[in-house]
C-alpha cells in the first residue's frame, strides 16, 4: 500500500510530466484505483500466461497487475518517459522494463516470449498521429495470440472505429471515478487460439 505522501508524490510527478508532454502522457493525473480495477478485473488470470503493460507511467495499474497475476504470470513493462521508466524499473524490479512500445515484438524475442496472451494499454492512442498509431496496433496485434486479449483505457469514443478493425470489442465499461473519466476497450483478437 502506497503511503499518503507516496500518492501525492505520484501525483505531482505526473502533473509534471504533463505539462512538459500533454501528447504522451495524456491525463493530468495518475489513473484511479477504479479504473486500475475495471481493467485488470477484465483478464481471465487463469488463462494468462505472458502480459504486457504499455504506458505504465507511475505504475498505478501495474501495481494491480502485480496482485491478480498468478505466480508464473511473465509480465512485460512499457514506459517511454526516461524518469517514469527509472521509477518503474525500481518498483517493479521483477518485471523487465522497455522504453519503447514500437518495439514490443523485439522486447517479446529478448524475453523468449512467443505470443502474449494479453496486452494491457495506457496509452493515449488519440494524442497520437494516426502512422504512430497504426504502427503501435501492428505491434500489438503482431504479438498477441489468436484470441488474446488487448484492454486498453480511452477518454472518448473516437477510437472504437479503429479498434473494431482490428479487434472483436467484447465490451465497454465506462468508469466514472476517474479524472477524466474513462473507457475501458475490452477487445479480442480475432482466430482461435
Amino acid at each position: 500500500m502506497m503511503s499518503i505522501s507516496g500518492q501525492v508524490q505520484e501525483k505531482i510527478t505526473f502533473f509534471y510530466k504533463f505539462m512538459q508532454s500533454p501528447g504522451q502522457i495524456g491525463s493530468v493525473t495518475p489513473s484511479s484505483k477504479y479504473l486500475a480495477r475495471a481493467m485488470v478485473d477484465s483478464v481471465p488470470w487463469d488463462e494468462v500466461n505472458h502480459v504486457a503493460e504499455l504506458g505504465a507511467g507511475t505504475g498505478a495499474i501495474t501495481k494491480y497487475i502485480r496482485s491478480a497475476a498468478n505466480s508464473n504470470t511473465r509480465i512485460m513493462l512499457f514506459e517511454k518517459d526516461p524518469t517514469l521508466f527509472r521509477s518503474l524499473k525500481y518498483q517493479y524490479s521483477e518485471f523487465p522494463c522497455y522504453k519503447d512500445a514500437y518495439r514490443l515484438q523485439f522486447a517479446m524475442g529478448v524475453e523468449k516470449m512467443e505470443r502474449l496472451d494479453c496486452v494491457i494499454s495506457g496509452l493515449p492512442f488519440f494524442n497520437f498521429p494516426q502512422e504512430m498509431r497504426d504502427k503501435l496496433m501492428d505491434q500489438i496485434v503482431g504479438s498477441l495470440r489468436n484470441g488474446g486479449l488487448f484492454i486498453a483505457f480511452q477518454y472518448s469514443h473516437q477510437m472504437k472505429k479503429q479498434l473494431s478493425e482490428r479487434f472483436e470489442i467484447e465490451t465497454i465499461k465506462f468508469v466514472a471515478l476517474n479524472f477524466p473519466p474513462a473507457f475501458v476497450y475490452v477487445c479480442r483478437k480475432r482466430g482461435v487460439s
